[in-house]
């Protein structure tokens, strides 16, 4: 009888006062309870047009300086290029933003106590490693803190379909002729 009791006594108070969800951790809502709300969703930042671009876009540029190159910077060498207007390098600032969109998840105390060193190992290497070689994005850029440099490289031209379609838009009567 006085185990019926307790166990009476232990349902009444769980059913009295329900606490988080026990499905909390994976992102489902309660019986009952409401839906938790979705973080933003993170658009990348070539994406974003006008305002919110520049916004975003100078949001990044404090990071990269204030937080980036000053822990990871390393030295500027042929074998390390870097670029002090690398905001005009469209797939710099794409590897960067997504850099830092990974930041700021691994960061937070949900990503747990390795969070930041997944990061490191997933993320960080590869991006610097990726912007900053010797025949990537930068490499026609600053070698050496000296001689400060941009160019911008040329891109790919565009291909065999684009310009098929644009001969077939023009038609045969309007393309250029070769002159003499």
């Amino acid at each position: 009888m006085e185990q019926s009791t307790q166990q009476a006594q232990q349902l009444d108070h769980l059913a009295s006062a329900p606490t988080a969800s026990p499905f909390a951790a994976f992102g489902m809502p309660g019986l009952g309870g409401p839906a938790p709300t979705a973080p933003p969703e993170p658009r990348p930042i070539l994406e974003l047009d006008g305002e919110e671009r520049e916004d975003e876009l100078d949001a990044l540029s404090d990071w990269v300086d204030d937080f980036l190159l000053a822990v990871y910077g390393a030295e500027v060498t042929t074998a390390a290029p870097w670029c002090l207007q690398w905001q005009e390098h469209d797939d710099v600032v794409a590897w960067l933003h997504a850099l830092w969109l990974a930041y700021q998840q691994h960061k937070d105390p949900e990503a747990g106590l390795s969070g930041l060193f997944v990061w490191h190992r997933d993320f960080l290497t590869h991006a610097i490693a990726a912007i900053r070689s010797p025949g990537g994005p930068l490499s026609a850029c600053m070698t050496s803190p000296e001689r400060p440099a941009h160019r911008l490289l040329p891109g790919p031209a565009p291909s065999a379909r684009t310009g098929k379609s644009t001969a077939k838009a023009t038609g045969p009567a309007e393309r250029a002729e070769p002159t003499s």
